[in-house]
């Protein structure tokens, strides 16, 4: 009977910790396998507190383990089942990717805990004297099993250095490898888009309007690391590819330099720059100086796509050849005399010889026509009569997540949920204005803005107050700074529902009367690790 307690023990024990290190190597995933990052993420109070949650049960069952007993081994092993329930994998807007890597992190972690067990079994054994040798041998090893598996948050740090030198090796590698494609290719035509905020869905805009007279191939989703965009080229890179559409992202100073080191971009677009990211770049001067390193790689013979609409981009100066895009009178591609409607927006566009054009479009959102100016600007750069761009403009469909217009019955939806700043923030806002339905904002506020998010989530809060007619806040702490906001300029306390889940939001816009039709802008869904 005690060896079955000890079995259920082990197999409840085993599980939990797997669905705990999967978790744990998740959140590594989702800091981009940087440990600083990494690293600043354990210290935020909100993920201490559900690392301890997730640890709860396991850290509870090892005291009754120690007591030993048939009754205190079985509770035990309850909160083992406890334990694996509340690790149960969920739904993620990233999903983890079990690539190469995190199945060599996950071996390592299970050799660090066998080797860890086995030591600690063989010493007790030399140690103890005692009469039942087995017991305290069985007790020593889940005391030290239990031990790592409330630290594998920190584990994973250790791990990521064990195998630095192997990834370090097979990461150089591949990206030889890409190298070495693109340099098969020299009439290969490469696209950098890099910024804050936009530079997804100006990727996936340029693709439809260049792929009616070339051969384009684009990054991805979100494969816009250096790893992302090796991974790009060498597995969907063909000969006849003319053109070559590179997402950059970045988190850190170099990010975008060690990408365009690689592909060697024609054009550059920086589509915007913003406090995004800020907990990992430290400053706004460290992000401008980060998304230029695009500018600074694009040749004497190439141009730089600037959004002119930005306030950081106009004001930076640089020395190569500048296309400016938006809705400030002075750019080279301007678009104004914007109009929305449920059905999507027109405006005009003129281009760099002063021409005018009337465009239509399915989108809605002055971003959304930012970004469509950016692609325009490009296309027509590169030799596509801006005539022959009216009817591709029209047929862009929005990126799902990003601003997304979605008609539910008598319902519209606007889904902004993929992430959020301050400025697309303002202009979601501003759409959710236009419609005269019953306007609903539904949002937990931004992460990932260091000391300032407490002011940049209330500045949210103030300018939201006019704009929506209800605002159901996800999140009682996280969303104090709106709260704060909300109240300070007069918002009626009443139209503003605190919920603690995505799911209860969506459950109390159901239960707002229906005054009338209802619009509802989903802004932001915390990253994973941060859910």
């Amino acid at each position: 009977m005690d060896i079955l307690i000890w079995i259920i023990w082990a197999g409840t024990y085993l599980l939990g910790a797997v669905r705990f290190e999967l978790y744990i190597v998740h959140m590594f995933q989702q800091n981009s396998y940087k440990p600083k990052e990494y690293w600043e993420w354990l210290q935020v109070t909100g993920n201490i507190g559900r690392l301890l949650g997730k640890t709860l049960y396991a850290f509870i069952s090892l005291p009754l383990l120690l007591l030993g007993g048939r009754g205190c081994m079985t509770a035990a092993c309850l909160l083992n089942i406890m334990t694996i329930l509340v690790n149960k994998p969920r739904h993620a807007k990233k999903p983890l990717v079990y690539t190469a890597r995190v199945k060599r992190m996950l071996v390592t972690t299970g050799i660090l805990f066998a080797a860890a067990a086995a030591v600690s079994a063989v010493s007790a054994n030399v140690i103890s004297a005692a009469a039942f040798p087995m017991d305290i041998m069985g007790k020593t090893c889940a005391f030290v099993l239990s031990v790592l598996f409330v630290l594998l948050p920190v584990v994973v740090l250790p791990v990521n250095l064990i195998n630095h030198p192997i990834e370090q090796g097979i990461n150089r590698h591949y990206i030889n490898d890409a190298a070495r494609i693109l340099k098969e290719m020299p009439n290969l035509t490469v696209i950098g888009v890099t910024g804050s905020y936009g530079k997804t869905s100006v990727k996936y805009f340029l693709s439809r309007l260049l792929s009616a007279q070339f051969s384009v191939l684009h990054t991805p989703g979100n494969y816009n690391t250096t790893l992302g965009v090796v991974r790009t080229i060498r597995e969907q890179m063909k000969s006849f590819h003319e053109v070559f559409i590179c997402e950059m992202g970045a988190r850190e100073v170099g990010d975008i330099k060690e990408i365009c080191d690689l592909v060697h971009p024609r054009y550059g677009i920086i589509t915007s720059i913003g406090p995004q990211h800020l907990q990992s770049f430290h400053s706004i001067e460290n992000i401008i100086h980060t998304k230029f390193e695009l500018a600074d790689a694009v040749p004497d013979d190439g141009k730089v796509f600037l959004n002119y609409d930005n306030d950081y981009i106009r004001g930076h100066k640089t020395e190569k050849n500048v296309v400016s895009y938006g809705t400030r009178e002075e750019a080279c591609y301007a678009a104004y005399d914007i109009s929305v409607s449920r059905d999507g927006s027109a405006f005009k566009m003129k281009d760099g010889n002063g021409r005018e054009f009337q465009f239509h479009t399915r989108l809605v959102g002055n971003h959304n026509v930012q970004n469509i100016a950016g692609a325009v600007a490009v296309a027509n750069t590169l030799g596509i009569p801006m005539e022959k761009l009216l009817y591709p403009v029209k047929q862009l469909e929005s990126v799902p997540h990003r601003l997304q217009l979605i008609k539910q019955g008598d319902r519209t939806v606007l889904d902004d949920a993929y992430n959020s700043n301050k400025s697309g923030f303002q202009a979601a806002l501003d759409t959710l204005a236009m419609f005269e339905e019953l306007r609903i904002l539904v949002t937990p506020g931004m992460v990932e803005l260091g000391e300032k998010q407490y002011g940049e989530n209330k500045e949210i809060g103030i300018y939201a107050h006019d704009k929506c007619d209800y605002a159901v806040l996800v999140g009682k702490e996280q969303t104090k700074p709106i709260q704060d906001g909300l109240l300070e300029s007069g918002f009626p306390v009443q139209r503003m529902i605190v919920v603690d889940s995505i799911e209860e939001a969506f459950q109390m816009v159901n239960a707002i009367p229906d005054e009338k039709q209802k619009v509802v802008l989903i802004e932001n869904d915390l990253p994973d690790n941060y859910n």
